[in-house]
């Protein structure tokens, strides 16, 4: 993959996508393989719809297992345990400049924002009071962090 950014994740993070390569390594990978020798079994493979459909799972169910391992390849664990600045994990208070508040959780895995996006960019290291500038694809804005948490 040409993507080798080294990512950072808390080590619940890491469990998560270590849970999720483990589940698709054992039983979903067995049943991807089964749902193919079931489909063999229909008859001629070149109008089959249950193989080529099985075979597409499969293929599906293999990118993302690749796609685990190299996350967890290129993965830093981090141990942010503080409320003074912005870390991975963090949840975060902001408010931008026309008042409006939102609260945003630094998370890679998921959902959250990716502490490699511009805004995630932005937030990481900062404290409560600071103002950042986030450089977003659809314009520039600014940020006030009211509050940090674990």
């Amino acid at each position: 993959m040409a993507d080798d950014r080294i990512e950072h994740l808390t080590p619940e993070q890491k469990a998560a996508l270590e849970a999720e390569l483990a589940e698709l390594e054992g039983p979903k990978r067995a049943a991807a393989i089964e749902a193919i020798k079931t489909a063999r079994s229909f008859g001629d493979l070149s109008e089959n719809f249950e193989y080529h459909a099985a075979k597409n799972e499969q293929g599906l169910l293999e990118a993302r297992i690749r796609k685990l391992r190299h996350r967890l390849q290129h993965a830093v664990v981090v141990d942010h345990d503080t409320d003074e600045h912005v870390g991975p994990g963090s949840i975060v208070e902001i408010e931008d400049e026309h008042g409006e508040r939102m609260e945003v959780t630094i998370s890679a895995v998921g959902g959250g924002v990716s502490p490699t996006s511009p805004l995630g960019t932005a937030l990481i290291g900062a404290a409560v009071g600071d103002v950042v500038e986030v450089e977003a694809p659809r314009g520039s804005w600014t940020a006030t962090i009211r509050g940090i948490r674990r």
